[in-house]
C-alpha cells in the first residue's frame, strides 16, 4: 500500500487564539484528503454511492506533537491500515517544515470506517472494488 499525500496551507481563519490550527479542522482536512485519496485510486464518492455503499466514521484517534500554522505548508500523509471484513483503518500524519532536513510530524492519528449500505440498512462487507482501492 502506497502513501497518499495531500498538500495544503492552513487558512488564516482556521487558526485559534493559541496561534495554531484549531483542533476540529484536522478532521476536516482528513475528510477532504479522503475524497482525493479515493479519486486518486480510481473511484470517487459518487461512484461508491452508485455502487450501493458508503463509509462511516466509527472511531478517531489524534495525537498532537506540534501545532500547524498558516505560515507553513503542510502535507497530510494517508495510508490504509488494517482492512477487515466490514471496516478499515486509515492511518495519517500531518507533516510540516517540509523543507527541513527532518520535517516535523505534527499530528498523527487514525480513523476507523465502517462500510454501510447506501440505503441506510446497516453495515455490509467491504466491496471488492473498495478493497482494491485500499490495497493499491
Amino acid at each position: 500500500m502506497t502513501d497518499f499525500r495531500y498538500r495544503f496551507r492552513p487558512r488564516y481563519y482556521e487558526i485559534d487564539r493559541q496561534g495554531v490550527l484549531f483542533n476540529m479542522w484536522y478532521l476536516g482536512y482528513v475528510d477532504t484528503a479522503m475524497g482525493d485519496f479515493y479519486a486518486d485510486r480510481g473511484t470517487d464518492y459518487e461512484a461508491m454511492l452508485a455502487a450501493g455503499y458508503d463509509c462511516q466514521v466509527v472511531h478517531v484517534e489524534l495525537d498532537y506533537a506540534a501545532g500547524l500554522t498558516d505560515e507553513r505548508d503542510t502535507e497530510l500523509v494517508l495510508r490504509a491500515g488494517a482492512i477487515g471484513t466490514k471496516s478499515f483503518t486509515i492511518d495519517f500524519v500531518f507533516v510540516t517544515d517540509l523543507d527541513a532536513d527532518e520535517p516535523t510530524e505534527a499530528v498523527a492519528g487514525r480513523i476507523v470506517y465502517a462500510v454501510i449500505a447506501a440505503d441506510g440498512s446497516g453495515s455490509i462487507p467491504i466491496p471488492d472494488a473498495l478493497r482494491e482501492v485500499l490495497q493499491s
